[in-house]
């Protein structure tokens, strides 16, 4: 055994530590999970992530039931007497602002007056929303939820969205505006000269 090969094998009494980290540095920021609408933007040309509002994979759980319409009198009331301004609003906001919420309460309308069954066009926004935040299929799959309970799904899919930080009446654009305005005047100052 030469020098070489005793110096390049690890004492036998100290096992390797893969624990360590190297220390933080670098300014503290307000973490992201304070801004839990921008959760699930996605820069441009990448691939989408199923986060839930904390940012994390686990599955998320609705934050209220399908019949707790009563929570929210504005909402519900809304709801059962004109269901497409609802639709329209949940729709933009899952569909991220395209199409506006005019076009996609328009839609819902033309299809209901046609053909009297509007559950057939927004089960699938509940899809796509329970699929953005990972929420059970609850209580049964959601066309039956929308075919069962129109106006009760219309108003759980609104108050989600609600409590995950949206400003319903503001839109998708709107809410992304409040929030970069937001995340500007929270950004930490670096001191510089003065006059």
């Amino acid at each position: 055994m030469n020098y070489y090969d005793a110096k390049a094998q690890p004492p036998p009494s100290a096992p390797p530590s893969y624990d360590q980290r190297p220390p933080v540095m670098g300014i503290p920021v307000q973490s992201p999970s304070s801004y839990p609408f921008l959760d699930n933007i996605q820069p441009i040309g990448s691939s989408p992530s199923p986060l839930n509002a904390h940012g994390s994979g686990i599955p998320g759980k609705w934050s209220t039931g399908l019949c707790d319409c009563c929570s929210d009198v504005r909402s519900c009331c809304m709801t059962c007497w004109c269901p497409c301004i609802t639709f329209g609003q949940v729709a933009e906001i899952v569909n991220k602002g395209s199409p506006s919420c005019g076009i996609s309460g328009g839609l819902y309308g033309l299809i209901g007056f046609a053909t009297g069954c509007c559950c057939i066009y927004s089960c699938f926004y509940r899809s796509k929303l329970r699929k953005q935040y990972l929420l059970p299929e609850s209580p049964c799959n959601d066309f039956l939820v929308h075919c069962c309970c129109e106006s009760c799904a219309l108003c759980q899919e609104y108050r989600e969205l609600q409590h995950r930080g949206f400003d319903m009446s503001l839109g998708w654009h709107g809410n992304v505006e409040k929030q970069s305005q937001g995340m500007a005047m929270t950004a930490p100052s670096v001191g510089g000269m003065g006059r």
